[in-house]
């Protein structure tokens, strides 16, 4: 199985996820996405096609806590608990998880479990 064949399949779990989870405004969509180094989240609402905020370990405020980014677990959590701050702030507490194709375990995990930390609810 070479890369490209493991991207094809995160894809189409992606798609298929992708049709049972939908963000609304009450319950926005939390879409993880992950790279060799980096950790993206951002909150959608799918129904007027906005992002309402975002954050990754390259956002500023993580960027300065953490340091050298790694591309580990204890990133992951930050940027889920720097999440559920920003939407705590925008009196948003509940949140649908969308993991994106990926595996629920890991940085994926970690994040997700930062999130719940903070305080949203999914």
């Amino acid at each position: 199985m070479g890369v490209l064949d493991k991207e094809e399949a995160r894809l189409r779990r992606k798609k298929r996820i992708r049709k049972k989870v939908k963000g609304s405004p009450e319950r926005p969509r939390l879409c993880v996405f992950r790279s060799l180094k980096h950790i993206y989240a951002q909150v959608v609402d799918d129904e007027t096609n906005s992002v309402l905020t975002q954050v990754s370990t390259l956002s500023k405020g993580i960027r300065e806590r953490l340091g050298v980014v790694h591309g580990n677990q204890k990133e992951a959590r930050e940027v889920g608990l720097e999440l559920a701050h920003r939407l705590k702030e925008k009196g948003i507490e509940k949140v649908v998880f969308d993991r994106n194709g990926y595996k629920y375990h890991g940085r994926v995990k970690a994040l997700a479990e930062g999130a719940r930390e903070g305080g949203l609810i999914f």
